[in-house]
């Protein structure tokens, strides 16, 4: 009789795992599921090779903006503000109309700036945008 108790108790302290293992499972699909679906917005940015040869004399060809440390945006020397960029690069457009937009960028200034100028200067006919960044 007292056998029979102890296999008695024996079986009454298992713990049954399979809900736990269930629930850990659903978790694991629910978690996989929603994963998929996150998509990051982002700007790709193809990046040319280097070379060690100087770049073509570009100030005289091309329009170029460049934006410093502190996101100050300049034009020939000029400083301006990036309401700016469309008339500038309409006026510019019509002067050397083979002219295409560059912005010289230093590397730790905002990507932004980047877009807004680009923005600007596909409003005023000039679709040929190109990104450099300063040393």
């Amino acid at each position: 009789m007292a056998l029979g108790k102890r296999r008695k108790e024996e079986e009454e302290s298992n713990i049954d795992m399979t809900p736990m293992l269930d629930v850990v499972f659903i978790m694991l699909i629910f978690f996989i599921v929603t994963a998929s679906f996150v998509n990051e917005s982002g700007l790709d940015v193809n990046r040319p090779p280097t070379s060690d040869e100087p770049p073509p004399d570009s100030e005289n060809t091309n329009i170029v903006f460049r934006v410093s440390e502190s996101n100050e945006l300049t034009l020939e020397g000029r400083r301006i503000d990036v309401r700016a960029v469309r008339a500038n690069v309409e006026r510019m457009h019509a002067e050397k109309p083979e002219a295409k937009v560059v912005v010289s960028a230093h590397p730790k200034s905002k990507t932004e700036l980047f877009v807004l100028i680009s923005d600007q200067a596909r409003e005023a006919g000039v679709y040929d945008v190109s990104l450099s960044t300063d040393e």
